[in-house]
């Protein structure tokens, strides 16, 4: 079997296995199963990591390591959007807050350990980056107002030289380079994760032990402290971050 073949087989092979998670779902839903839950058993059948439908591209799995989860969470409601809960299911997708409390073990069981320990490379490598850009960016906009120069313009990208120790631009110009994407004036939500993803490896890669814990302890507080102003006690995150991080 030539290569091409071998490429068409596997995609005729996940476009069956999704088609079979959806198929799972709507039955789950008609026989009055709990939807989250069914919908969490439908995502540990799904096959595809990316798929173009209804002119739209979803990318599922970035880098073949980061699995978003909630993205497929979304591509699934669709298929049943009218017979949700629309407050429940607007509350997951819109914030992350789950209509049912499970904790990791159980998360870990639905959606199958593979899936499970890509959603956690996820969560570090894209959820917890992008809060630490936050966070640096508001830590120096405190330390601008603090010493009395008016705003400053391009906070974020002095957060990017504080962290990585390049510009932002250095580093998506490196990163295009590494992973043969068009290099280019804007920048697309996939490709803004998946440089993002990158952009944590690449710090795991130069950083000492110690500074990489303390980052993470940065941008985890952010985080918590982000859900708090907004009155989001629970989140899919803050569940994990409780499971792994016990006070």
């Amino acid at each position: 079997m030539t290569d091409t073949e071998s490429r068409i087989v596997a995609t005729e092979s996940s476009a069956a296995g999704d088609a079979e998670a959806i198929r799972y779902f709507k039955e789950a839903i008609a026989s009055g199963k709990n939807w989250y839950t069914s919908m969490l058993e439908a995502i540990g059948l799904w096959s595809s990591a990316a798929e173009e439908y209804k002119d739209r591209s979803y990318v599922y799995l970035i880098a073949g390591e980061a699995f978003d989860w909630l993205l497929l969470a979304e591509r699934l409601c669709g298929t049943v959007e009218n017979l949700l809960p629309e407050e429940e299911m607007s509350a997951l997708l819109f914030h992350g807050v789950p209509p049912v409390k499970l904790d990791a073990d159980e998360v870990k069981k639905l959606i199958g350990d593979k899936k499970y320990r890509q959603h956690l490379n996820y969560f570090y490598g894209v959820t917890v980056e992008e809060a630490l850009l936050l966070a640096v960016q508001e830590a120096i906009e405190k330390e601008v107002w603090v010493q009395g120069i008016g705003k400053i313009l391009h906070t974020s990208d002095e957060a990017y030289h504080r962290i990585y120790d390049l510009d932002k631009d250095e580093l998506l110009k490196q990163f295009r380079k590494e992973t043969h994407h068009t290099q280019r004036q804007s920048i697309t939500l996939d490709e803004m994760k998946e440089f993002t993803y990158w952009l944590f490896k690449y710090r795991l890669k130069r950083c000492e032990k110690a500074r990489i814990a303390s980052d993470t302890k940065k941008a985890l507080d952010f985080l918590i402290k982000q859900w708090r102003q907004k009155g989001v006690t629970q989140t899919l995150a803050a569940d994990f971050i409780a499971d792994s991080f016990p006070t």
